[in-house]
């Protein structure tokens, strides 16, 4: 109790005592001053002070506040807010509390006009340290950058946000060049070299931060040699290398920078690329073929364009090098139109050759004359081989066939019945060439189409379609065709004769084939090689043990005894109290006019009088070739039916007996 009236009693003394000093005051008319006021704090270097708290005014009084005071210095710690190129600040910012104490690990932004200058970090924060001070780097954005900026830093301190200013200046930095220079100064094709130069700030190389300096040069823009496009500066010192891809010229190569008013250049000496061989490209025409002077027309020429190509040891193409000529065999009847050119920017050279009177076949050297090292010969190719031929057809390489010679005609208008082929050949063998016309003439039937009555050969060959109608009886000589006006055509009744011919005006080839327009129905049946034919009506083929088996051959012909159309089927019909086999063959095939010797002619000239007709293999047997229990009898027809339907039946019987 006595304590606490002691302690009531001084609080209240000192109350009274604060009462009266007031009135004093207030008589004496008021203080001189703002007694709640703090004044700013200072940052360090050069610059603006921080924000900070103010007195108030009358009897109010404003707390105090936390500032951020920003300054510069340079690299020797000199107060300076001057930036350049060639000089970097540090911004020092100052963070105070309330109290005006220092603010430790208190993060701090800055932040300025990033096309005047940026800031080392990149991130613009960093910690106070335990003076309150943080600190980041700062320097121009480049070294054109040029005017006056302010940086702003900004804290938080206590929950409050606060933040400092100060103005600096950026002057531009005048650099150049130093002397670009090639190490080795000259190279030889497709050698390389280092470029190198200096980046001064008045004599001095410039270090304080890169510089990216571009490089460039004509035989680079042609993509005649390799460089890099940019390169930064590394202790204010550029290098690269340089590498030649065939610019065969003196180089000039230039750098720039920006910031940078003027380029520095410096010539490289560069040896051209040796030729290292003469390459042969091709020939027109395409086939290498040309005809004998004054035989060229349709698809033909007289004249061969022949291209080379010449290349340095990479197989790059090198022009204006001179390219001589000769044909190889050196006597060939040949006329080389051109004995030398020069090669272009592709590194091609043409020449051209014109045929003489002979038929032949030569080859053209390209030479590089003066390559030849160490004695050796000079460099130089051959092209292919060029023919030199007729392109005419020649007799003996015209030829002729029918896709079928026994055709359904007879008594049938076919108007596909076959196809009539042609392959024409010049006196080297060759196909001749597309485009040359073959005519047909026939003297039964038609041949070839409304629009010609030939064929224009492609590769040497073409065809025609020929079909029976009539005329179905030949007259001898009709029509006149080049096979005739030789020798005369077969008469033999129901066959035709089809002539093919090509001319050149002068001279005219031609060949021939023959075609039966067979009948629709068996009208002669010879047996097993007999010169007469089978009487009508049933044949007997006589009596034979039920164990034997009964072979026989049967050759069918028309009307004309010429052979049933190609393609009808032959067959055992009908069977009773029999066994057959297969008829073989079960078709007639595709059968040419022979000789009475049973030689082929498909000309038809040596045909013979004999009959025609293909033979064919039958086999019938008893049903009961073991275990006989008496006679018996098999009854059957040999049918022939024709591509058109046509069916001729012819009865058989064949006695058996038991053994």
């Amino acid at each position: 109790m006595n304590d606490f009236k002691n302690d009531s009693t001084a609080r209240h003394g000192v109350r009274v005592a604060g009462l009266l000093m007031a009135m004093v005051l207030t008589a004496c008319g008021g203080g001189g001053g703002n007694p709640g006021a703090v004044s700013g704090g200072t940052g360090s270097g050069s610059g603006s002070t921080g924000t900070g708290g103010t007195g108030g005014t009358g009897g109010t009084t404003t707390p105090a506040a936390p500032t951020v005071s920003v300054g510069f210095t340079n690299a020797a710690g000199a107060s300076t807010n001057a930036l350049s190129g060639a000089t970097l600040l540090t911004v020092n910012a100052t963070v105070l509390d309330a109290d005006k104490k220092p603010v430790p690990n208190a993060i701090v932004t800055f932040a300025t006009d990033n096309t005047l200058a940026v800031f080392s970090p990149t991130a613009a924060t960093a910690l106070t340290d335990v003076n309150g001070v943080a600190k980041v780097s700062m320097r121009a954005a480049s070294l054109a950058s040029g005017g006056a900026g302010t940086v702003t830093a900004t804290s938080s301190v206590a929950g409050t946000t606060v933040s400092g200013t100060a103005n600096y200046s950026v002057g531009t930095t005048t650099l150049t060049f130093g002397t670009l220079s090639a190490s080795p100064a000259s190279i030889q094709a497709y050698g390389s070299t280092v470029l190198s130069v200096d980046v001064l700030n008045g004599s001095s190389k410039y270090t304080d931060q890169q510089v990216n300096v571009s490089f460039s040069s004509a035989c680079v823009t042609a993509g005649k040699a390799t460089l890099a496009a940019t390169v930064p500066t590394n202790n204010g010192t550029v290098q690269t290398v340089y590498r030649d891809k065939g610019c065969a010229n003196n180089d000039i190569i230039t750098v720039t920078a920006a910031g940078i008013a003027k380029s520095a250049s410096a010539t490289l000496a560069i040896a051209p690329p040796a030729a290292a061989s003469v390459q042969f490209v091709g020939a027109t025409p395409t086939a290498q073929s040309i005809v004998v002077r004054g035989n060229g027309g349709n698809g033909r020429t007289e004249t061969a364009i022949l291209t080379y190509k010449v290349v340095d040891i990479f197989g790059n193409p090198l022009a204006g090098q001179r390219v001589d000529f000769t044909p190889v065999p050196a006597g060939a009847d040949v006329v080389i139109n051109k004995a030398s050119d020069t090669t272009d920017a592709t590194g091609s050279v043409v020449t051209t050759v014109n045929s003489g009177a002979t038929p032949t076949s030569f080859r053209v050297q390209a030479t590089l004359k003066g390559t030849g090292t160490n004695g050796g010969p000079d460099i130089s190719t051959l092209s292919d081989s060029i023919v030199v031929t007729t392109g005419l057809p020649a007799q003996r390489g015209f030829s002729l066939s029918s896709g079928s010679f026994n055709v359904e005609g007879w008594s049938v208008d076919n108007p596909s019945a076959t196809t009539v082929q042609v392959m024409v050949a010049d006196a080297f063998g060759n196909p001749v060439p597309d485009g040359t016309p073959v005519v047909f003439q026939t003297n039964m039937g038609a041949i070839g189409s409304s629009d010609k009555g030939g064929c224009n050969t492609v590769n040497g060959v073409c065809s025609v379609a020929f079909r029976t109608q009539a005329p179905r009886v030949a007259i001898p000589g009709t029509p006149a065709t080049p096979c005739n006006a030789v020798t005369p055509d077969a008469t033999r009744p129901g066959l035709a004769t089809i002539c093919a011919s090509s001319t050149d005006g002068t001279n005219t080839v031609y060949t021939r084939t023959a075609i039966f327009m067979s009948g629709s129905g068996v009208k002669y049946v010879y047996m097993d090689a007999s010169p007469t034919p089978l009487a009508s009506g049933e044949i007997d083929l006589g009596t034979l043990p039920s164990s034997a088996t009964k072979s026989f051959r049967l050759q069918f012909n028309d009307v004309n005894n010429n052979p049933m159309p190609a393609n009808s089927t032959v067959a055992i019909t009908g069977m009773l109290g029999g066994n057959a086999a297969p008829v073989v063959p079960a078709t007639v095939p595709s059968v040419a006019p022979h000789t009475n010797s049973a030689v082929d002619d498909p000309t038809g000239l040596t045909v013979g009088s004999i009959p025609q007709g293909y033979t064919h293999l039958f086999s019938v047997g008893s049903t009961s070739p073991t275990n006989c229990t008496g006679p018996s009898t098999a009854k059957f027809n040999v049918t022939v039916t024709t591509p058109a339907g046509s069916v001729t039946s012819i009865p058989f019987k064949l006695s058996f007996t038991c053994p």
